[in-house]
């Protein structure tokens, strides 16, 4: 289920201070980043992830891959930096309800 706008924005403010817990480089998006992206996703639900090394399109693929392989969503793309959401279920505070 996609965001709301509601949601978004506050998602956002609370990726605002977080630091790439993950980057992607030069050998792109290979099993080993795939499942150190989902691993990170279960621990903080909310991260940023570091794509260096393309161009726009290359950096909005990258993110509509991750986002189809790990049912995650998009919060938002600010240059080489996407920010991810997956609730946690088994967390006892998620960060929003969705």
């Amino acid at each position: 289920m996609p965001l709301t706008s509601e949601q978004t924005r506050s998602l956002k403010k609370l990726a605002h201070h977080l630091k790439p817990v993950v980057m992607i480089g030069q050998h792109g998006l290979s099993e080993g980043v795939i499942g150190e992206i989902d691993t990170s996703l279960d621990v903080h639900e909310l991260i940023k992830v570091k794509l260096a090394g393309a161009d726009k399109s290359d950096r909005e693929a990258l993110s509509a891959a991750i986002v189809e392989r790990l049912s995650a969503d998009l919060v938002q793309i600010i240059g080489r930096v996407a920010i991810f959401y997956r609730a946690n279920p088994k967390k006892k505070k998620n960060r929003i309800v969705i």
